[in-house]
């Protein structure tokens, strides 16, 4: 059982009518709770490139050489090992060489765009071409509490970020492991975080990949909220593995990657990169190991279950050369990521990138400039998933509460940028400008009157009032807004209707695998 959220702290007092007001406003604004979702973004504006024909004929050469003369290793699984030599690789102990053309060859039966279903299908997202989908952080060991404590995360700090996700209107996943809670056994905690994502969202979700027999619970679940056929003829789950920079697939992701694959879900192969240490420092070097290991890993897939969705994915950042910390939101990943993005479309399959990535330890102006260099890259990539997309702090080793607000309201920015132009008539305005004519205003012409509630979009957390209306409503900063508005989103949440005979078979399946196993904390 949930243990309840704390009150929102009380306002401060003092200030005048004005204040409150503003404050009144602003809330109503908020709704003191989320607004109607929105439903996957569809862009509408052009792919920012860097590379020419030219600088990409560049890069896939050299990954191609990359491939055949060195190789990609896929340790301890000799079924791996087998399934490429019989599709043509030259294997020599565990490093697999690739003729030219075999991975491409391979990668022809993956579906350039798919559907990842939720269990509410109004909330069902389109996986590649022109769409854009948002999940959360995924990953950290620790939160940064509404305490402001820094602490390690709980099952409670889990199901509290999954409904934060669900209520969010720009968020459109749930996402995967939103915290990593350690008061769970290691070999448990799956089930509790998957069980979260079906109880507490109806978004579509992400599945375990720290262990094959935990991707295999994960697609028993969905079955018992899908159906058996249904799943293994649509993809109910999205899943992350991870490439082990440079050149090497360990057996724990290749496990997982054989699980959901043979049950047709879509995996993410994702170089995990930090130049310098784990890629070349420059660009073109970092571009060129990403796409041979991303078409290793993705053109296994097919090896596995022709047909099976897959994404080209690439988390790319720079190191400090002089403490060797991870960077963001630095100009090199940005370039990355954009060539990546350019690589992906030409192979045929959807993208994946960025998020709002930072390595601020608290929610301030670095975590902010940072995060929106990286988001900003992000949307104009043309990025097709998007994971950390909100909660991101400390280069993903603490989920945030506060910048999870923060971030998801700067999502529905994204969201807005994402719809382009609008050239209809009413657009035009042409009526306005007449009624308006030269040297008066256009505040109270019917044009303005019409539109004004639409025409721009209106933060729910930012404060663009006067210095005296910001010092009557108590002088907040944008975390503190933040802080309070999370409070009252969790204090209001609701949870989606769930099948009473399926939150039942549910609870019944991690019952009988908790005991079936003694408890694991390593």
């Amino acid at each position: 059982m949930d243990e309840t959220v704390e009150p929102v702290a009380a306002q401060g007092e003092g200030g005048g009518r004005r204040g409150r007001g503003a404050a009144a406003r602003r809330a109503s604004r908020a709704g003191g709770g989320p607004n109607p979702s929105l439903p996957y973004i569809t862009r509408k504006i052009p792919e920012y490139q860097v590379l020419d024909e030219e600088g990409l004929a560049l890069i896939e050469k050299n990954a191609d050489t990359i491939l055949e003369e060195i190789g990609i290793e896929f340790r301890e699984d000799p079924e791996a090992l087998a399934l490429w030599k019989e599709a043509g690789a030259d294997v020599r102990g565990e490093r697999v060489h690739f003729p030219k053309g075999l991975c491409r060859e391979l990668l022809k039966t993956a579906p350039r765009e798919f559907t990842w279903h939720a269990r509410n299908p109004e909330r069902n997202c389109q996986i590649g071409g022109k769409a854009t989908v948002f999940a959360p952080v995924y990953g950290p060991p620790f939160v940064r509490d509404l305490e402001g404590v820094r602490r390690y995360a709980t099952i409670e700090d889990f199901r509290n970020f999954v409904k934060l996700a669900y209520m969010a209107p720009s968020m459109h996943s749930s996402g995967g492991t939103v915290c990593e809670p350690v008061d769970v056994p290691v070999n448990k905690r799956h089930l509790d975080m998957i069980y979260s994502h079906i109880k507490y969202s109806d978004k579509p979700f992400m599945g375990s990949v720290t262990a094959p027999e935990r991707a295999e619970d994960t697609i028993a679940m969905a079955k018992l909220v899908f159906g058996d056929d249904f799943v293994e003829n649509n993809c109910v789950t999205l899943n992350l593995i991870n490439a082990n920079s440079p050149m090497v697939f360990d057996e724990t992701m290749v496990g997982a990657l054989k699980v959901y694959a043979r049950h047709n879900q879509a995996t993410v192969i994702s170089p995990f990169i930090l130049s310098g240490a784990m890629s070349p420092v420059t660009v073109v070097g970092t571009l060129t190991q990403i796409l041979a290991e991303v078409l290793a890993g993705a053109a296994f897939t097919q090896l596995i279950r022709k047909g099976a969705p897959v994404l080209f994915g690439t988390f790319a950042a720079s190191i400090s050369m002089q403490s060797g910390a991870p960077t963001f939101g630095t100009p090199e990943p940005s370039l990355v990521s954009y060539g990546a993005a350019q690589l992906a479309r030409r192979l045929g399959i959807p993208f994946r990138t960025g998020g709002s990535l930072c390595g601020s330890k608290v929610p301030d102006a670095q975590a902010a400039h940072e995060s929106a260099n990286t988001i900003n890259m992000t949307l104009l990539a043309g990025t097709n998933f998007v994971l950390h997309a909100a909660g991101w702090l400390e280069g993903g080793l603490v989920s945030s509460y506060e910048k999870f607000m923060i971030d998801q309201d700067q999502l529905g920015m994204m969201q807005k940028m994402a719809q382009g132009v609008d050239l209809s008539v009413e657009a035009q305005a042409l009526d306005a400008i007449r009624e308006v004519g030269p040297g008066s205003h256009y505040l109270g012409c019917a044009h303005t009157q019409a539109n004004f509630q639409t025409a721009f979009y209106r933060s729910a957390l930012a404060d663009n009032n006067s210095y005296e209306q910001w010092e009557v409503e108590g002088e907040k900063r944008i975390e503190q807004r933040a802080n309070a508005l999370c409070r009252s989103w969790l204090e209001q949440y609701e949870a989606p209707a769930l099948d009473p005979a399926i939150d039942e078979a549910l609870l019944a399946y991690i019952k009988e695998r908790k005991d079936s196993m003694p408890d694991a904390f390593t």
